[in-house]
């Protein structure tokens, strides 16, 4: 009997999670052998500070390798000594493989968040201006969206975060990579003002969530003319979301993100190129 692919998702608040019917559904489908483990910090009642040793012990169970997701992208990018170059340049990995045979054995940590987050604008917001973009959250996510929306042709992007100092470490790395853009940090006195000159909102950050409901800004700042992004995908319709599509906005959803990071790093602990749509298909059938 062939043994199976173990693969599985580090992070807290994560026993929802459409992960494993997403990479088990497409491994059936490519006649793979795969099982795909939640490993919740909270749910197990683990201190952030025992991460290093929980990745120790999932190698040592003989996993191909794991996903990351809040709050451990920077934690986890900070334990690896072999980071892909899109993940260095981001400063967060969402993907880690174990006993990498590129590197020569060593893990080496990815971030699939980019594509995902690149894909999912250039198809579900195709035409919408991107000359000003309000995003908040600098975190992990934040990176990858920061990256992904200056990739696709934001021309001015502007960062909010409870932390000013990941906001501003986030414009350094973005500013090395795109020199030509205007990227700013903002606060939240300025809010206000960059909205009313901002095209797009993206939401980076966990506010929204089933475990963390609100919204990352005031809804009478919203206004009709902007499109709304939420990573968020546990609730697909986040407060965010439903209070922006109830003003006329265009919106994108989190799941678009969710299903492209997942292809991405299914790719890479499998070496199958996997089929989205499919993957996109399990996502929505798991979420009715």
């Amino acid at each position: 009997m062939t043994t199976p692919i173990r693969v599985g998702l580090v992070g807290r608040e994560i026993l929802a999670s459409r992960s494993p019917w997403m990479h088990e559904q497409e491994a059936r489908a490519l006649g793979l052998a795969l099982s795909y483990e939640l490993v919740d910090f909270t749910a197990r009642g683990l201190a952030d500070a025992e991460l290093p040793r929980v990745l120790d012990k999932l190698e040592a169970e003989g996993f191909a390798g794991v996903n990351v997701t809040y709050p451990f992208k920077q934690k986890a990018f900070e334990l690896l000594g072999r980071v892909a170059p899109e993940a260095r340049l981001i400063g967060a990995v969402n993907t880690i493989r174990f006993r990498d045979r590129e590197s020569g054995g060593e893990r080496i940590g990815f971030n699939t968040d980019v594509v995902g987050f690149a894909d999912a604008v250039r198809t579900s917001l195709a035409g919408a201006s991107l000359d000003s973009v309000v995003q908040v959250g600098a975190g992990g996510g934040g990176s990858a969206t920061a990256f992904a929306l200056l990739g696709v042709g934001a021309r001015r992007l502007t960062l909010f975060d409870a932390s000013a100092r990941n906001a501003a470490a986030l414009v350094d790395r973005l500013g090395y990579a795109y020199a030509n853009r205007e990227i700013a940090v903002g606060t939240e006195a300025d809010l206000a003002w960059a909205l009313r000159g901002a095209t797009g909102i993206v939401n980076a950050t966990p506010l929204g969530m089933a475990k963390s409901p609100g919204m990352p800004l005031p809804p009478e700042l919203i206004e009709p003319r902007h499109w709304v992004a939420d990573i968020v995908y546990f609730p697909l319709e986040t407060q965010l979301l439903r209070e922006a599509a109830a003003k006329g906005c265009r919106v994108l959803d989190g799941s678009a993100m969710a299903v492209g990071q997942a292809a991405a790093a299914f790719e890479l602990f499998t070496g199958r190129a996997a089929d989205r749509e499919r993957m996109l298909a399990s996502f929505r059938a798991f979420s009715r």
